[in-house]
């Protein structure tokens, strides 16, 4: 199964208010467990007078299981980390820390109230948000002439493939990420004048739907 992800740079906000207490949810993209803690103390210090902090996230690892936190920073046990957790593990989301500040409006919630709240703060911020998944595609190095260059990436682009190119003296040295038949495709479009070699595999990023109410994914 492929792994669901925001696009790079996706930084949403959302505030609940429930009983008088304010519930402010930021949900971010993050590749790295120290980079979803950097985000963690960045807003517990732009608002360093509320209540609470809590936070979940869950991070991808090379050759590992993926990292998996909560916390409900001085919530009753269960009642605000473990709920946004599973809302992200619901879709499932990873590579994404959320926090959801509390300001405390005087009236307790009770712990049925307090997950409902947390949760649903994590669950609307990220309503109708793009998503995007991480698939392994075989990778193909080629060089096109530079007079011919742009056309070609215009196609490779067109067709969805990953392009990465370097200019060197002698052309275009240009990476493709696909799965589709980069050899036959070059052949057909260059009259048999340029080839690809095959350059191991690689993960790339594609979009596939948003998420909608309920945290369903629509593809």
């Amino acid at each position: 199964m492929s792994d669901l992800l925001l696009p790079r740079g996706t930084v949403l906000r959302n505030e609940l208010e429930i009983k008088r207490s304010r519930f402010i949810a930021l949900v971010a993209r993050v590749d790295s467990p120290e980079e979803a803690r950097t985000v963690i103390e960045s807003e517990r210090s732009a608002t360093p007078d509320a209540r609470h902090h809590c936070t979940a996230f869950a991070v991808t690892m090379p050759d590992s299981l993926p990292v998996m936190h909560s916390s409900d920073d001085g919530e009753p046990a269960g009642t605000a980390g473990r709920p946004m957790l599973d809302v992200l593990a619901g879709i499932p989301l990873f590579d994404v820390v959320a926090v959801v500040t509390r300001y405390f409006g005087g009236t307790l919630l009770g712990t049925g109230g307090l997950v409902r709240a947390y949760s649903e703060s994590v669950r609307e911020c990220l309503e109708g948000t793009p998503l995007t998944e991480r698939v392994t595609v075989k990778k193909w190095s080629t060089l096109l002439p530079h007079g011919e260059a742009g056309r070609f990436i215009s196609d490779f682009s067109a067709r969805g493939w990953h392009v990465e190119t370097t200019y060197v003296a002698s052309g275009v040295q240009t990476t493709i990420s696909t799965d589709d038949d980069v050899v036959a495709a070059l052949a057909r479009l260059s009259s048999g004048r340029i080839i690809a070699e095959p350059a191991g595999l690689t993960p790339v990023e594609k979009a596939c739907g948003v998420i909608a109410r309920g945290v369903a994914i629509a593809r």
